[in-house]
């Protein structure tokens, strides 16, 4: 009985997590803008607690900075952080990668290569709809990504890895409205650092790899 209910309370925080998450990469709460747990209990329901759990777990992703005085609000989200995160996760994951081509065998690859199927059919229908197709597009990014690093045989790099893909996914979501994403010129890079994982060089998958993450948001 006690379990069951701890199980329902975990899935309440995590479903309001998935809402203020979901706001937060669509820019309906700003950077910078304080989480007040009363307006956000009007907002998305839930207890106090509840609201408190799913910001701190927000918190430990990065997008949401959390204050012993001042409470929860949003990360900032400027120049200057697009510019740290995108080049650590650009250094993390590439790393991440070269580990995964020594320990990597043939499920791993299979893995790799359906992932880029379902990213590479994600880029072609997200542009007829944006708005609702967003979210299932970046999963799809998410699950790609994370397969490159997946037989890195490090969790603590896996888990930075995936906190780093949390953390831009604000500044991937403001070049998608904006149209700056290009699936062909996307698919295209892909096929590249796929080609040279399964070729096992770890040089161009590298250079690859850091081109597809730093291109989309210009020069770094």
């Amino acid at each position: 009985m006690f379990g069951f209910k701890q199980d329902e309370a975990a899935t309440v925080v995590q479903f309001i997590a998935e809402q203020v998450r979901r706001d937060i990469s669509f820019g309906v709460l700003p950077p910078d803008s304080r989480l007040k747990i009363e307006d956000l209990r009007q907002r998305y329901g839930g207890s106090a607690h509840s609201l408190r759990e799913a910001l701190t777990l927000l918190a430990n992703e990065g997008i949401v900075e959390a204050s012993t005085q001042r409470g929860f609000r949003v990360a900032s989200a400027s120049q200057a952080d697009l510019e740290d995160v995108t080049r650590l996760r650009a250094e993390i994951e590439c790393l991440g990668l070269k580990w995964s081509m020594k320990h990597g065998a043939v499920r791993w690859e299979g893995e790799l290569i359906a992932a880029r199927h379902a990213i590479d059919r994600a880029d072609n229908l997200v542009m007829g709809d944006i708005d609702a197709l967003a979210l299932d597009w970046d999963e799809a990014n998410r699950e790609f990504h994370a397969v490159l690093v997946s037989r890195c045989n490090s969790p603590r790099l896996i888990e930075f890895q995936s906190r780093l893909f949390f953390e831009s996914r604000r500044f991937r979501f403001a070049v998608l409205k904006e149209r700056g994403i290009v699936p062909e010129e996307l698919i295209t890079m892909r096929n590249r650092l796929v080609d040279a994982v399964l070729a096992r060089n770890d040089q161009k998958a590298i250079e690859a790899l850091e081109k597809l993450i730093l291109e989309p948001f210009g020069n770094l």
